[in-house]
């Protein structure tokens, strides 16, 4: 644990002291939850504190635990060079680049000869593609991981992170589409990485539309995709997904979301302030269709709440729809002729790995690779697993000489069964 990060357990653990004493001749119950929650925060050690929704304390408390939190996992703090592509409605895309070392010969750092042995990469620009209500920052333990080794791009999809809002979403009123999230990875690409191979990578949204750009840039992809993967996605039948409820209650669900997350779009100020009020339960929900494990970092579960708090009401209202109208099942046929790699939580909620399953069937040389113990935030459960596989991918795909090894990297990668 940091200096930083114990000073403020300590005074979480005399605040609760305090309490515990003022609270004597009162409510001797609640005093005594606050001292046990204030224990709990300085057992759990270098996270820095226990997951927030287990602390039964006042809402100024659970804010330093946050900040704890916040302090104790700075994920999501690295930068690359900055850049700004304009999609064909004018909405500005925020990028940033990550450029390969320069060829060390035999003198290969060790984190590159991890990954892909003693050969460095051919110049191969590996793109990343964000989910739904996330932001680029969500690849923190790939983008750790390769940095310098291969050149790389991550990017903010329309109205998330540090990209505009939608033009046409703010100005015309249209409605958003996954295949207007397809022309604006196209933007991207031409900005970023206007020549050269480029594999491409899509978490969730970020999948889709990598379809959506295939089925619109056929020859885009044919002449210059090597290598995809897909993590935790779908192309289709996301209107059938229960999302872990019953019967009766996915049904109500299907029913009156659109139109209740349509009216608190509208509503977004007064949203937002309900929102921070209530953040401790938004705070457990975001776990429970993030993660599956119990054992998640808490520092992990915070900086996921970070990232989806961050995107505003009115624009998870905009884009819930087009996923239900989402089918790209057709496009999947551009992918057939390179490496793929197909990735899911077994226990993702979200887009279910039957879905990634469905994926891996139409392309039958695809890797799949299941991960038991994991939900819809893969890359952050278990990101050696993830990390892995793509260094794996890129090996597959000439990316590096045949031969080249991971073998021994990340401490969980057997967790995963690869099918």
């Amino acid at each position: 644990m940091s200096e930083s990060s114990a000073e403020v357990v300590a005074d979480v653990v005399a605040s609760a002291a305090a309490a515990s004493a003022a609270g004597a001749a009162g409510s001797w119950r609640r005093a005594t939850g606050i001292a046990g929650a204030a224990i709990g925060v300085l057992a759990a050690g270098a996270a820095a504190g226990v997951a927030i929704e287990r602390m039964t304390v006042g809402r100024g408390m659970r804010r330093r635990a946050r900040l704890a939190l916040d302090a104790a996992g700075p994920y999501g703090t690295l930068r690359g060079t900055p850049g700004k592509a304009y999609a064909d409605d004018g909405t500005e895309l925020y990028y940033e680049v990550d450029e390969a070392e320069p060829d060390a010969g035999p003198n290969v750092s060790p984190r590159r000869r991890r990954l892909f042995g003693r050969k460095a990469p051919a110049p191969v620009t590996v793109v990343f593609c964000h989910g739904y209500c996330l932001s680029l920052d969500s690849w923190h333990f790939q983008r750790a991981a390769l940095r310098g080794v291969v050149r790389t791009v991550y990017w903010d999809q329309r109205s998330h992170g540090r990209s505009g809002r939608g033009v046409a979403q703010t100005r015309d009123r249209e409605p958003v589409t996954i295949d207007q999230l397809g022309r604006d990875l196209k933007a991207v690409l031409d900005a970023a990485a206007p020549d050269g191979p480029l594999a491409l990578v899509g978490h969730s949204m970020g999948g889709m539309t990598m379809m959506a750009l295939a089925a619109q840039y056929p020859e885009l992809i044919r002449d210059r995709v090597v290598a995809t993967a897909f993590v935790g996605t779908s192309s289709g039948r996301l209107g059938e997904v229960n999302f872990g409820l019953p019967v009766a209650g996915v049904n109500a669900v299907r029913r009156i979301l659109p139109g209740v997350l349509k009216a608190l779009g509208q509503q977004a100020e007064w949203v937002e302030k309900g929102r921070r009020a209530t953040a401790d339960l938004f705070a457990g929900i975001i776990k429970r269709y993030s993660f599956a494990g119990r054992d998640v970092d808490p520092a992990v579960e915070r900086f996921a709440e970070r990232m989806i708090e961050s995107t505003p009401i009115d624009v998870v209202a905009e884009f819930y729809p087009a996923f239900t109208d989402h089918d790209k099942t057709g496009a999947l046929v551009c992918f057939r002729d390179m490496p793929v790699l197909v990735l899911a939580g077994v226990q993702d909620l979200v887009t279910p790995s039957e879905h990634s399953e469905a994926i891996a069937d139409l392309l039958p040389d695809a890797e799949l690779v299941l991960v038991p113990d994991a939900g819809h935030l893969v890359m952050l459960e278990h990101p050696e697993v993830v990390t892995d596989r793509l260094a794996d991918l890129l090996t597959r795909a000439g990316a590096v000489p045949a031969g080249a090894t991971v073998s021994g990297y990340g401490s969980t990668s057997s967790t995963a069964q690869p099918r």
